[in-house]
């Protein structure tokens, strides 16, 4: 029997594990956090990833997003879930250094948005396979 909520279940775990990578980057000094410091390191050409908060200020988010030309920006997390693995309340706006953690980021969290955005498919297509 596959339980119902499967899909959030599966949601929240990637969730997690993104956000744990963002917390493994920021412990080995390669995930910075704040606008300023996030402005300065794009300048520097260090970033290899821009997050920015989905529920963020577009005014903010669109001056980094300038200067982020050809840097991907993962927008998947609110500023609350964003500020957790730096050890604050809010977090809208990060930047990932070129690390291994990086491209490892990068990866999980396009599998976390193909999950958030057909959740309701997967949903839908395991009630068809239990029938």
């Amino acid at each position: 029997m596959v339980p119902a909520d499967l899909p959030d279940r599966l949601a929240a775990l990637m969730n997690s594990r993104c956000l744990d990578l963002i917390g493994l980057a920021r412990r080995s000094g390669a995930a910075i956090a704040g606008f300023e410091k996030v402005r300065v390191a794009l300048r520097s050409g260090d970033v290899a990833l821009l997050v920015a908060a989905s529920d963020g200020a577009d005014d903010g988010r669109e001056k980094l997003a300038r200067r982020a030309t050809g840097i991907e920006t993962l927008s998947l997390w609110t500023a609350s879930q964003l500020g957790a693995p730096f050890g604050r309340d809010r977090c809208v706006h990060a930047a990932i250094l070129a690390s291994g953690l990086a491209g490892r980021l990068s990866r999980e969290a396009r599998r976390c948005a193909g999950i958030q955005s057909e959740g309701t498919e997967i949903g839908a297509q395991l009630e068809l396979q239990e029938s």
